[in-house]
């Protein structure tokens, strides 16, 4: 039989099609581009929480942190697990101002009795980190005000009392100039902490209603914006023009900018010229039945940085969860979702009995009991599979994977010392195949890897060097782990 060419075309697109149809899919594809930046990156902090709730000092000297219970040498221990070089190397500690450092408006200020184990921590976390060459960054926020300065007259009290608004803008300037004095790095200083949350209080005589909740007062968005415009100038009273404000934390983003704060911030060009950070919180619960929900999201990122480019946000606190793959997916929905420059999880060290009631976020990176010794959590794990990859002065890279139950973070080396970097985590448990990571705009051939995994099997465990053959790295990660890859030259 003779084949015509016709005929011959036709087969041979034929066997083509059917030749690629049966081509296996052998990879997940994935890719980073180190060359296209999400955003600048300050890095990853930590936060020590001394007295949180405690309604009369005298009586309870709350140290939630649980510093007072170790001894010098586990102290030690403690700073060099936190800020050491083998540690995570944080670059940001959050300090917070309770409300017993004035107990009237023209009284004398003490800023050592209620902080004396926060700033412990805090000046050995700065000692720590000068010996290994780098710098901590400070920010403060204001975690309730004094009595005198809320019209209920009580800690906790949830009005402003306006006679005295210039005297507590004073009281936080107070709290910065004697942090400066005495050698604390501070470059921020925050007006609230979750004062959006006017639920919390009985809606008639303003008491708060549960006894677990911590120090706040109720800062509705004019307020917000009124101390913006008003600080700066007390700030020059005390010589701390440098200090830059932020608006203070609402819980989430969602309440951010669906309660009006975002807007208000947007509508005030007076309060926005003098806002020198965006802060909130970063709690994240998905149940829209609750009062707390709240999502990732960059609403309120992109409308203020479309009026004040170059805005930097930073979320100040968020939930540790189980201290696992939920605490990293958090983190990369706030960096890639969310859009921040910086994150700071809640409070990295806890007596957890210490907190009245039961704390609702419970997780942490060391706990600490009333027998004096600690424990190293699988999240301070976790959390360093985060803080080695992303130090201050590098960008957010791009990344793509194309499985829900895997995500990547990178960060690109920019103009500091520290290699390129990504984080790759992976819950994948169905329909799974090896991971195919084309690697764009890198100059590194090799990357180290560490490891964590959920089980506690492996924490922050060394895997060997992983090359990269014609552009792409393949690795098959186990279920429920975190690796970290780090550059090599």
């Amino acid at each position: 039989m003779q084949i015509t060419s016709r005929l011959f075309f036709i087969i041979f697109y034929c066997l083509g099609v059917t030749t690629s149809l049966a081509q296996s899919i052998e990879y997940i594809p994935a890719e980073i581009d180190f060359s296209e930046k999400v955003v600048d990156w300050d890095g990853f902090g930590f936060n020590y929480v001394e007295t949180a709730q405690t309604k009369d000092f005298d009586k309870y000297q709350q140290d939630y942190g649980g510093f007072s219970l170790l001894s010098e040498e586990k102290k030690k221990e403690v700073i060099a697990l936190v800020f050491g070089e083998e540690g995570l190397k944080v670059g940001i500690i959050k300090m917070f101002l309770d409300p017993y450092h004035q107990s009237q408006p023209s009284g004398k200020y003490d800023h050592e009795k209620t902080t004396r184990n926060m700033r412990s921590f805090v000046s050995g976390g700065i000692a720590a980190t000068k010996q290994r060459g780098g710098q901590l960054e400070v920010i403060t926020t204001l975690y309730g005000p004094p009595s005198w300065a809320n019209k209920q007259k009580f800690i906790g009290g949830r009005d402003l009392d306006p006679a005295q608004a210039e005297n507590l803008c004073h009281y936080m300037a107070h709290w910065v100039k004697y942090l400066k004095t005495n050698g604390y790095p501070v470059k921020y200083l925050s007006l609230h902490n979750e004062g959006e949350d006017f639920y919390r209080w009985n809606f008639q005589d303003g008491t708060q209603r549960l006894k677990h909740f911590d120090f706040n007062m109720y800062w509705p968005p004019k307020q917000v914006n009124d101390f913006l415009k008003m600080l700066p100038g007390v700030l020059k009273q005390h010589d701390l023009d440098e200090i830059q404000i932020t608006n203070g934390e609402p819980s989430n983003w969602t309440r951010f900018h669906h309660w009006g704060y975002a807007d208000g911030l947007a509508d005030d060009a007076a309060a926005l010229t003098n806002l020198g950070l965006l802060t909130t919180h970063g709690f994240i619960n998905g149940n829209f039945s609750k009062l707390s929900y709240g999502t990732a999201n960059s609403l309120t990122t992109d409308a203020l940085r479309a009026l004040k480019p170059g805005l930097r946000a930073w979320v100040t606190s968020f939930s540790w969860g189980k201290m696992g793959l939920d605490f990293v997916r958090m983190a990369h929905e706030h960096i890639y979702t969310s859009k921040v420059n910086a994150l700071i999880p809640w409070a990295g060290i806890q007596n957890p009995g210490e907190w009245v009631d039961g704390d609702p976020n419970p997780g942490t990176a060391i706990k600490v009991d009333s027998t004096g010794n600690y424990q190293v959590t699988k999240g301070y794990y976790f959390y360093k599979q985060l803080t080695v990859a992303g130090r201050k002065g590098m960008y957010v890279a791009k990344t793509t994977l194309a499985n829900p139950q895997a995500f990547m973070l990178a960060f690109s080396k920019n103009l500091t010392g520290h290699p390129d970097s990504f984080v790759l985590s992976s819950n994948i448990f169905v329909w799974g195949l090896p991971i195919e990571i084309k690697i764009k705009g890198s100059q590194y051939a090799k990357f180290k890897a560490y490891r964590t995994s959920e089980d506690g099997k492996e924490q922050f465990k060394e895997l060997g060097l992983f090359q990269v053959k014609n552009g792409k790295i393949i690795y098959d990660p186990p279920q429920g782990t975190t690796t970290t890859f780090i550059g090599v030259e």
